[in-house]
């Protein structure tokens, strides 16, 4: 078979099956609706107002920078002041220093909102040790930063997205949830856990009201506040080895690509995505399952990078293994 009979430039003349004047028509027709140098102005996220918090560092940082970058208006918050201030400037975000523990403070940015398309409740801390060595002040806390600021803030802004019968919920979770365990991350995985349950249960009870309620669980993320937690290891060095050791991709994964899934969730390309669990640990090794009409209503689709331990490839040519659970809209 020859390029000709592929309709394939060759010898200094067009093919028959692609005629030069169609070949020039299409050239003109891509031209003038992507002109050399114009760059895109549509995002994903056009029109979409998004308060996010923990966003001075980390998946919070990288997450707003995606969402403006995708056109969306971002009210991003933190406590620390210094590092947000790295965020001015960026064309889309609006920085705002606040507490999300603070229930003043959290209904106070509320009030300064209209509406809201998208919340991302971000803010969290990683406590070190098991329950014998977490003191109640250790459990207090933990709890406090990772679940009640989500229930402050998703009890502060769904009032109003139900005012619009419309709105997206996004919690940052962790692999070492229910998910997993994972050896000195006892008080941490709890509260994971926890924010597990509380995406589904916002999802099943709003669902119907046009709210959606979905949640990411990164497995190990290369950020600030992981590298301060090898530093203040008695051996840097060898807690960074033993960290890496564990990635079966041979790298950490960045806090960039986390932000790129939550561009996707809280963009309408996902918009019949509800309790949806997404697990960013790749390599993870589980039987692939597959189940249509659980409680009558739901779906479960578990798929699996790489290869079951059978060796049969995956359902999907994925870095991620995807754990979806939904209830769809009557």
């Amino acid at each position: 078979m020859t390029n000709d009979s592929l309709g394939i430039r060759s010898r200094g003349h067009i093919s028959p099956y692609l005629p030069q004047s169609a070949c020039y028509f299409l050239a003109q027709v891509i031209c003038c609706f992507f002109p050399p140098g114009r760059e895109r102005t549509m995002g994903r996220l056009d029109g979409k107002v998004i308060v996010l918090s923990a966003a001075a560092q980390g998946i919070g940082r990288a997450s707003a920078i995606a969402f403006a970058k995708e056109g969306a208006q971002v009210t991003a918050t933190d406590i620390n002041g210094e590092k947000l201030k790295e965020l001015d400037g960026i064309p889309g975000i609006r920085t705002k220093i606040v507490d999300v523990t603070k229930k003043d403070q959290v209904d106070a940015l509320a009030k300064e909102h209209d509406h809201v398309d998208v919340l991302f409740n971000v803010a969290g801390f990683v406590h070190h040790g098991s329950i014998l060595n977490c003191e109640e002040a250790d459990w207090d806390f933990t709890m406090d930063v990772n679940v009640k600021s989500m229930y402050l803030m998703c009890k502060a802004f769904l009032p109003k997205m139900l005012a619009k019968k419309s709105g997206n919920i996004i919690n940052m979770a962790s692999v070492a949830s229910s998910i997993k365990g994972v050896v000195n991350r006892c008080v941490y995985s709890t509260s994971k856990a926890a924010v597990i349950g509380l995406t589904k249960s916002i999802a099943a009870d709003y669902i119907e009201q046009g709210i959606r309620c979905n949640c990411v669980c990164p497995g190990t993320v290369d950020t600030p506040s992981l590298r301060g937690r090898i530093q203040a290891q008695p051996d840097p060095e060898q807690a960074y080895k033993d960290f890496m050791a564990r990635q079966k991709t041979g790298r950490m994964c960045t806090a960039e690509e986390v932000g790129f899934l939550c561009v996707y969730l809280a963009s309408d390309e996902s918009a019949y995505l509800v309790k949806f669990i997404c697990h960013t640990e790749p390599g993870t090794v589980h039987q692939t399952d597959f189940c249509l009409g659980q409680l009558m209503n739901e779906w479960k689709l578990e798929v699996e990078a790489g290869y079951n331990q059978k060796s049969q490839p995956s359902m999907a040519n994925s870095s991620h293994w995807l754990h979806v659970q939904s209830s769809p809209p009557k």
